[in-house]
């Protein structure tokens, strides 16, 4: 599919190359060479990105392709455009539709936003979602081929898109939260997996970006961004933003208010080891909430107990737990001196984590060591890391390093603590009981993942507070059909008993956009082609069958066909 509307042909060099086909010129670029062992000829791969005028050979239509390895190309303006494709990709859309409508996503923004407004928020959830972006400039290349939630399909430019992001209001995204967490079932019990990540920003005018404690820092300010996600029903509940400087451990108080002004009251919390402090322990006893918590077996408060249980339980077979391979036992304790409480400590031993922790381990000494030795003779400090492990000899009289004496101690001690770990929880319950409330958070844990790899998120390309805000807004309610599409496909790969390679997230969605409706000479749009057997298998999860492909097909060509114009732009 060649878009309607001219690019220059990128100046690339021994790139670009050109094949003329039934009397059109098409152009190609060579994106890549493999070299091939057995011939020992370097094959040039090559994709067509467009096509030469015939008015202006420095000019061409570009394709799909075009924007994928020129990203950056200057497009344009929206003026020139015409209003929409002869081919239009409705697989995803139709199941992001659906997953809408069933959790009244739609009806909830109708409340709160404008009808202008509704449809366009929508459309940036879906375009975050299935180009796996979230570049404003890019939206409209997305809205040109896809079906759209705006009135008449109506396609808006990306300085319409910058005027909405700017006109929403904490008031809105607090009210849709609240109205989210009101339609939540509170009377079950579940528990709360809460976890927090950080996003980079070109910071602009922007309060909350602060230089702070960044999970992968690459030189730029930060701020913070927290969900809570209910590890029962598999749905993110609700988000916190927070400046960079504050870290989780405090910020986790001012979350547990929140679950309490949310109406949740059976509810417990799993959390990452980041969390524990003896406040937020003390916080989450006085809220009543029961929490489980991962701690390393190197942590210095468990490590003790762990030496003193050894050999009790890893070779027993009634302590295997079979979901997750993986030897435990339960012990009663506190968790520190002044503890009102009994803790219950959860211990397991892992064969493979164990082999894996001392093979690293025996690797950083000698890296450390080789390291050593080539600092020998030369005066030099070494950072603490060294001092952990070794005993660093110096001479007393000008200070010159002599050589490194392993602490066989330290390392013994730590190859003994190898493939264990601890989970503690504040309600009595057994090791596997545990284990498996904690790994109930993998789904949350992918949600992070899926947010800064999958949804574009990784940084924001915003410089106010209020575009900020708003698109993480944006973001949240993708998060929540995204996960949505996740556990469906998760709920139907456990049905089928297999796992096949399309039903993950980005594959599945890849394969959905491959069912597209052709608008014909008459002006209506209509099913290309038959529903392939991969698709039929990815629309099962979501109770979709190719009838219903069929008439949401129909829809959309009547809808285009009612616009003015096919869509006119603003």
């Amino acid at each position: 599919m060649y878009f309607d509307f001219l690019v220059k042909i990128p100046d690339k060099r021994g790139k670009i190359t050109y094949r003329t086909k039934a009397e059109v010129n098409y152009i190609y670029y060579e994106y890549d060479r493999i070299y091939d062992k057995t011939t020992k000829i370097t094959n040039p791969k090559r994709a067509t990105i467009g096509k030469k005028s015939a008015e202006d050979p420095s000019m061409m239509y570009p394709n799909q392709n075009f924007l994928k390895y020129f990203p950056d190309a200057e497009l344009p303006v929206e003026k020139d455009r015409t209003n929409r494709s002869s081919c239009l990709k409705i697989g995803a859309w139709i199941v992001i539709r659906k997953i809408i409508r069933e959790y009244g996503l739609d009806v909830t923004l109708a409340g709160l936003l404008n009808k202008k407004d509704l449809g366009l928020f929508l459309d940036l959830a879906a375009y975050s979602i299935v180009t796996e972006d979230n570049a404003g400039q890019y939206y409209p290349n997305y809205a040109y081929i896809h079906p759209l939630f705006t009135d008449n399909m109506r396609i808006y430019s990306d300085s319409r898109i910058s005027d909405m992001l700017r006109s929403l209001t904490d008031d809105q995204s607090v009210g849709f939260l609240n109205e989210w967490n009101a339609s939540r079932n509170h009377r079950e019990k579940i528990y709360i997996s809460y976890d927090s990540t950080n996003k980079n920003c070109q910071a602009g005018d922007i309060e909350m970006v602060e230089y702070g404690h960044p999970k992968q820092g690459c030189g730029l300010p930060v701020f913070n961004y927290a969900i809570a996600y209910d590890t029962y029903n598999k749905e993110p509940l609700f988000y916190e933003k927070y400046p960079g400087s504050i870290t989780d451990v405090s910020q986790l108080q001012f979350m547990l208010d929140r679950v309490a002004d949310y109406g949740y009251k059976k509810i417990g919390f799993i959390l990452d080891r980041g969390y524990f402090s003896k406040a937020n322990i003390r916080s989450m006893d006085s809220h009543g909430y029961p929490f489980v918590i991962m701690v390393r077996g190197m942590a210095s408060f468990v490590n003790g107990l762990i030496l003193n249980h050894k050999g009790e339980f890893e070779n027993k077979w009634k302590n295997h737990i079979d979901d997750y391979d993986v030897y435990g036992t339960t012990l009663t304790s506190k968790l520190y001196e002044d503890d009102g409480n009994d803790r219950y400590f959860h211990i397991y031993h892992s064969i493979l984590k164990e082999g894996s922790e001392r093979t690293n381990l025996a690797a950083r000494i000698k890296q450390m060591k080789t390291f050593l030795m080539k600092h020998v003779n030369q005066t030099m400090e070494f950072g603490s890391i060294f001092h952990k492990y070794f005993i660093l000899h110096y001479n007393e009289q000008n200070g010159v390093f002599l050589f490194p004496e392993e602490k066989t101690d330290v390392i013994e001690r730590e190859n003994a603590l190898s493939g264990y770990f601890c989970i503690i929880t504040s309600d009595k319950m057994t090791a596997k009981q545990a284990i498996g409330l904690y790994k109930s958070r993998d789904n949350s844990e992918k949600l992070f993942r899926g947010d800064k790899s999958y949804l574009g998120n990784k940084s924001l390309r915003v410089h106010s507070d209020v575009s900020a805000a708003a698109k993480i807004f944006v973001e949240f309610v993708a998060l929540i059909i995204r996960s949505r599409i996740y556990t469906s496909l998760m709920e139907e790969i456990r049905t089928m008993g297999k796992k096949p390679n399309y039903m993950t997230v980005p594959a599945a969605i890849g394969e959905l956009e491959k069912i597209e409706v052709v608008r014909h000479t008459d002006n209506i749009y209509r099913l290309d082609h038959a529903v392939t057997a991969h698709q039929k298998t990815i629309l099962n999860a979501f109770g979709i069958d190719v009838a219903y492909v069929k008439h949401m097909a129909v829809q959309i060509g009547k809808e285009l066909e009612q616009a003015v114009n096919f869509v006119g732009r603003e």
